[in-house]
């Protein structure tokens, strides 16, 4: 396995490879990251992964500055789990006008309406910066690459997907879009990087979120097609228990708008924060 930091030296590794899979993450890598890998090595006759925390998707007052960095143990993981390449770029060679305090990014990838809504509404800018910054390592990945490549994202951040799915189709881009299904935890708490925040008393509570999720699941599973009340009372349940609620919400699947009668995809969706903490997660259900 190489490990990698400018893109002058990955372009040089990859040469003219074919077939390579992709998974961009921010390190602190987990199980759910290394099922990401491993799906990829499924598809791709080289892997390569990228660890860079994004200063781009962060707002003012979210937790760039404390995401925890963990280069080396990410590589260990990476290595046991076959990974070809560890792409790990400085803020400079990712964003070549950084000097030092700002980005000076000022061309930026405009997201689709889709982004505006549900996480975007509570974090203006921050799937702009998500975009952005994956055009910049598919770009730095995919760019002497001959096809077929893949690369593999997360059902956790759906939201995510679903604009890098757009991403990939509004600009032409050869790269197929791999989803993987939410690493969970035994006690049913999606994997995340930010679950380390959570103190132990934390911790043990941080599996409500999931918890109020399935039970809308259970509610609509068994007829009840008043959403807006469902998720109002999974809202207020959460609020009781102590959590700052961003939202609960149910969508389509295929575009996370409020679904129509004729919809049988469905997307339960929930964000909220649990002490200084903020947890996403997300069940699928399929109407009859």
């Amino acid at each position: 396995m190489r490990i990698i930091h400018t893109v002058a030296e990955l372009r040089t590794a990859l040469g003219s490879q074919s077939n390579v899979g992709f998974v961009p993450t921010m390190g602190n890598l987990h199980a759910g990251h290394i099922s990401l890998v491993k799906i990829a090595r499924q598809h791709a006759k080289t892997v390569v992964v990228s660890i860079f925390v994004n200063p781009l998707q962060f707002g003012a007052n979210e937790d760039f500055g404390k995401y925890p960095r963990t280069l080396q143990a990410d590589c260990e993981k990476l290595q046991a789990a076959g990974t070809d390449i560890v792409f790990a770029p400085s803020v400079e060679e990712v964003y070549p006008d950084f000097d030092g305090k700002q980005l000076n990014q000022t061309m930026t990838i405009t997201p689709p309406p889709l982004a505006d809504t549900l996480c975007g509404a509570s974090r203006p800018g921050h799937f702009s910066g998500v975009a952005t910054v994956v055009m910049k390592l598919f770009n730095m990945v995919f760019y002497n690459t001959a096809q077929p490549n893949v690369a593999v994202f997360g059902k956790k951040d759906f939201q995510q997907l679903l604009v890098i799915r757009q991403l990939v189709r509004q600009f032409n881009l050869p790269i197929k879009i791999i989803a993987a299904e939410t690493g969970r935890e035994a006690d049913g708490l999606a994997m995340s990087s930010r679950n380390g925040y959570l103190s132990p008393q934390e911790r043990q509570q941080a599996t409500e979120l999931h918890q109020a999720l399935r039970l809308v699941i259970d509610h609509i599973a068994s007829g009840n097609r008043d959403f807006a009340s469902l998720q109002a009372t999974a809202e207020n349940n959460l609020r009781e228990k102590g959590w700052l609620v961003d939202y609960v919400a149910v969508r389509s699947v295929h575009d996370l708008t409020e679904p129509s009668s004729t919809d049988k995809q469905l997307m339960v969706l929930g964000a909220a924060k649990l002490g200084n903490t903020r947890l996403i997660d997300n069940i699928e259900i399929t109407l009859d």
